[in-house]
């Protein structure tokens, strides 16, 4: 077993022992041609048994290839058992249920010639209402109003609010305009105030590398120039 020293004395292996080819390109002969495809698929058995059609059960039998088919002896004198009798019959509805009424029910003759009473053609007529206004009923059947005498408090409550004495009306949409107002000149104040700020692009007539002449005239403080000095764990001697 080699020592840990004697391992990583051993020369790096060269790796550039088989270089890589000076051309994607098969310059001395021309590559064989493929007439199948690129890659080959291979099915396992259980793959080939997937892809095989269903296979029908051994107890399938086939639909009849005709509606007409013999039919045996035995099936031409069989005799149904009670049972199967019992089976055959519908089923009998419960002993309570009774059936639809039908739409129009035939009406008795006592109830074709039947007579109302006053008190009967009383509780038919509709019911009237006094006082209430219908958009069908004529003006002359409305009751009369009832008179109504108002209290102090309602005729007090029913007075329009006033408007307070310093509040001040809308202003007309037309109104004189004084004659100092038509003979007033601006000042040059108001001018340059009236005029439309200018907005400039982004960076536009912005040059980086202008130096400002407070920049030029600046000197270093004590402490800035402490720090520009070099480390003097770093500084060589000669």
């Amino acid at each position: 077993m080699t020592t840990r020293m004697v391992q990583l004395a051993q020369p790096k292996p060269n790796l550039l022992r088989f270089p890589d080819r000076r051309s994607v390109y098969w310059l001395d002969e021309l590559p064989p041609e493929r007439n199948g495809s690129t890659t080959t698929f291979e099915l396992t058995p259980h793959w080939s048994q997937l892809c095989g059609r269903k296979r029908l059960n051994s107890g399938f039998e086939q639909s009849r290839s005709s509606p007409q088919w013999e039919v045996s002896v035995a099936a031409l004198s069989a005799y149904p058992s009670n049972r199967v009798c019992s089976l055959a019959l519908p089923r009998l509805p419960t002993a309570g249920w009774a059936s639809d009424r039908p739409l129009l029910a035939s009406l008795s003759r006592a109830v074709q010639t039947a007579v109302a009473s006053p008190r009967v053609c009383q509780l038919a007529s509709p019911k009237r209402r006094q006082g209430l206004y219908s958009p069908h009923s004529s003006k002359t059947s409305l009751a009369p109003p009832h008179p109504a005498a108002t209290s102090s408090r309602l005729q007090f409550l029913a007075i329009p609010k006033s408007d307070h004495p310093q509040y001040a009306q809308d202003r007309p949409v037309i109104w004189p305009v004084p004659g100092p107002v038509k003979k007033a000149v601006a000042s040059e104040r108001v001018q340059a105030l009236s005029r439309p700020n200018q907005r400039k692009a982004l960076f536009q007539g912005y040059n980086p590398y202008t130096v400002t002449l407070a920049a030029r005239s600046a000197s270093a403080s004590p402490r800035l120039q402490e720090l520009c000095l070099p480390l003097p764990r770093k500084c060589k001697g000669k």
